[in-house]
């Protein structure tokens, strides 16, 4: 199986500008590819897990990959995927943000020796004369086609503002820039971002011509990447600071059954023979392609001796006759809301609290673990698929624990 048709097994294409192209040239280790990433936040989180792995996916195979950092286009906030205006920020939040985000890509992608680039689009994009910018680039986008745009629509009710809108035209003259800088042949991007993309190659045959536009390969990621980071409890974050490697780890051992293969295939460099026989499994057996997901993913962001620490952790609940001792609840269909139970239900559910209103007070004066972690807020919800198989060991105080599963 050549690379190429390794990412198409794995699900991580969704369309491509020239596939037979795209095929050789990563397949032959000769393309420079970007994928961008926004400085909103001073840690990446798991909706950039697939774009970092499939950048290190292709590294691996010879291919160098340039990680864009969007410093100026920060300053604007890009609509895509948005129904409301992004947050203003300063530039020293965005060069904060920026710092932190090379530490943590740091991880995926190996930049010594010239293997990989990290670009920051704020060294040509702070400098343009606006007058002389809209002479030689804006002449060359119609307005109708930007509207027509996907990721313009879902603005356009509330209202799609100047800044905003500008956004296509700077993405596009970043693809133009690493193009005659870096030589970069190749952009990489999810579905919210393709009318951008397409407009990046159209600009560059434009303004270079139809030799220079043959090389610009545009290849959309599977949608899916962007779903992973959007749960009922927020953001799950790379950096341990925001959530602990125990948190991480449980946040995939705990995904749904119906998700577990798909995040195998799409996140982890384990084999697809191997991925393929994981997909045969049920009950316990697939209890088992959980933890490896929550393991390999854990060693690729924390290092292998705290993804084996937090393993442990979270085994230790149910070895030496722990799990085996205490006592288990099941719950039933109608204790969960729309798949989730808050933490106040379960506690009241599992016995440990005789009401709502002790709950609350537990949890309020740090008295409360979930699989070995605290629990400090009250709006805190777990979904079903984290009850089921092995389900969730709760303690209140210093001794008293019960399991509650899925009846």
């Amino acid at each position: 199986m050549t690379l190429y048709e390794e990412l198409k097994a794995r699900g991580l294409v969704a369309q491509v500008t020239n596939e037979e192209e795209i095929s050789k040239m990563i397949n032959e280790g000769k393309a420079t590819f970007y994928i961008g990433f926004d400085p909103t936040a001073d840690s990446l989180h798991v909706g950039h897990f697939m774009a970092l792995s499939f950048m290190k996916r292709l590294q691996m195979a010879g291919n160098k990959p340039i990680a864009l950092v969007g410093g100026g286009t920060g300053v604007v906030g890009d609509p895509s995927g948005r129904t409301d205006l992004r947050d203003m920020m300063t530039m020293e939040t965005i060069e904060h943000n920026c710092e932190c985000m090379k530490k943590q890509m740091e991880k995926f992608i190996d930049f010594s020796d010239g293997k990989a680039m990290m670009v920051n689009n704020a060294d040509w994009l702070m400098d343009l004369n606006y007058m002389e910018f809209l002479r030689e680039y804006g002449r060359h986008f119609s307005v109708n086609r930007m509207l027509a745009a996907d990721c313009y629509k879902s603005r356009m009710e509330k209202g799609l503002s100047f800044l905003e809108f500008n956004y296509m035209i700077l993405q596009s003259y970043d693809f133009l820039e690493l193009f005659q800088r870096y030589n970069c042949n190749m952009q990489f991007g999810g579905d919210d971002q393709w009318s951008n993309m397409l407009a990046g190659t159209e600009l560059i045959r434009r303004k270079l011509g139809e030799d220079a536009h043959a090389l610009t390969i545009t290849l959309l990621l599977n949608s899916e990447g962007d779903k992973m980071g959007k749960t009922a409890r927020g953001a799950v974050w790379l950096d341990p600071n925001k959530t602990t490697p125990y948190d991480f780890y449980q946040y995939w051992r705990n995904v749904a059954d119906a998700d577990v293969i798909n995040c195998l295939k799409l996140l982890t460099f384990l084999p697809m023979d191997l991925i393929w026989e994981m997909d045969t499994w049920t009950g316990a057996k697939l209890n088992a392609a959980k933890e490896s997901l929550a393991f390999e993913l854990t060693a690729l962001v924390h290092g292998t001796e705290i993804a084996e620490q937090v393993h442990d952790t979270s085994k230790k609940l149910f070895e030496s006759g722990g799990a085996a001792d205490m006592p288990t609840v099941e719950l039933a269909e109608n204790d969960f809301e729309d798949d989730y139970i808050d933490i106040l239900t379960l506690l009241v559910k599992s016995g440990l609290c005789p009401s709502r209103a002790e709950a609350r007070r537990n949890v309020d004066q740090g008295g409360v673990e979930v699989d070995g972690h605290a629990v400090t807020l009250i709006s805190r919800k777990f979904a079903k698929s984290s009850c089921q198989g092995e389900g969730l060991v709760i303690r209140r105080g210093k001794k008293s624990y019960c399991k509650v599963v899925v009846g």
